[in-house]
């Protein structure tokens, strides 16, 4: 039971500390909670529901996804905006020799440079992650949103 609490608390404070990543623009570390050959997924529900493999955002390797950080930071145009997230009802699916495998649900808000705040996307995330040392990596990332469209550009991670 305590090894079970243990790996629950492991893989919060994993979510914690990726979540304030992005939410504080912090996005240069954002790369390092993954693993080399990792897979990164934003993909709508619908999608998935109907095994369409259609992502709107697919990065297959950490290179790839420091290369759309300094896209953010270089190239692309899009208005400021603030991210927050919520997440809860994390379950671990399985535990094995490769890894974890687990979901939880996520809201993000976003605020806008005039101070407006609203719900920028919900879904979940469907996640494999490993031990490298004593930190857990993603080797699987994949937002699953519910929301029926995306409001604004899609430019920050989720």
């Amino acid at each position: 039971m305590m090894a079970a609490i243990e790996l629950r608390m492991q893989i919060l404070a994993l979510l914690d500390h990726y979540v304030d990543a992005i939410d504080n623009d912090d996005l240069e570390a954002w790369p390092d909670f993954f693993v080399d050959d990792c897979l990164y997924e934003i993909i709508p529900k619908e999608n998935v529901d109907f095994d369409l493999p259609a992502p709107l955002i697919r990065c297959e390797n950490k290179r790839m996804l420091r290369d759309r950080v300094i896209s953010l930071r270089n190239a692309n145009i899009y208005p400021p905006t603030t991210y927050r997230h919520i997440i809860s009802g994390l379950r671990i699916v399985t535990e094995d020799a490769d890894g974890v495998a687990f979901t939880a649900n996520y809201a993000v808000f976003s605020t806008n440079v005039d101070g407006e705040t609203r719900i920028y996307q919900t879904g979940r995330y469907i996640d494999r992650v490993k031990k490298i040392g004593d930190a857990w990596k993603f080797v699987e990332k994949r937002a699953v949103f519910d929301t029926s469209r995306v409001q604004t550009l899609l430019a920050l991670p989720i």
